[in-house]
């Protein structure tokens, strides 16, 4: 999918490819150095390798009930989503999603626009009726961006989020129905 952003150039969404795992390495790797709202520290983000991310990009690429998307403008990739199945077949009907946009991208509607693919995707996924995310409490413009796609709090675990300087944040549970 091919859109334009505000500042004139070309966002692509699309599901990645093997050779995207160093593009898709160093974008996390800017994340975790860049924004306390990951669950990875920067630190654990750089023991990762080419091989292990290469895996993790498979892993989606061949299983059907997963989604990975990529955010790429000027073939450099900015952001992605994605969506997990447990593999339960009791929790068959569920998935939980996660997204990350680099800063230096941010309110350009890139994350609007990968929420629009992944729900797209999700109505379509025959089985699929409930997304669920984790979002931490101090992380509002994210949880604004959810609950502007029907998003709504269902939970939350006080003090699951100890933060980079030590203060802690409730880890909230917010979900969506995509089907009745």
């Amino acid at each position: 999918m091919r859109h334009f952003l505000p500042n004139g150039q070309e966002l692509v969404i699309r599901l990645p490819k093997p050779n995207d795992a160093a593009g898709l390495l160093a974008n996390f790797q800017r994340m975790t150095r860049e924004t306390d709202f990951l669950l990875f520290t920067h630190s654990e983000a750089l023991d990762l390798d080419l091989e292990s991310e290469e895996d993790f990009i498979n892993t989606y690429l061949d299983t059907p009930d997963q989604l990975m998307l990529v955010a790429v403008v000027k073939g450099l990739l900015v952001g992605s989503i994605t969506v997990n199945h447990s593999g339960y077949r009791k929790k068959a009907h569920i998935a939980e999603m996660g997204i990350a946009v680099e800063h230096a991208w941010s309110n350009l509607g890139i994350g609007r626009r990968l929420m629009t693919a992944m729900i797209r995707w999700a109505k379509e996924h025959e089985g699929l009726e409930i997304i669920y995310l984790n979002v931490f409490s101090t992380n509002e413009k994210a949880m604004q961006l959810y609950r502007n796609f029907g998003f709504m709090e269902c939970g939350r675990l006080p003090q699951g989020i100890l933060q980079r300087e030590g203060h802690y944040a409730d880890l909230v549970t917010m979900y969506r129905r995509v089907k009745p």
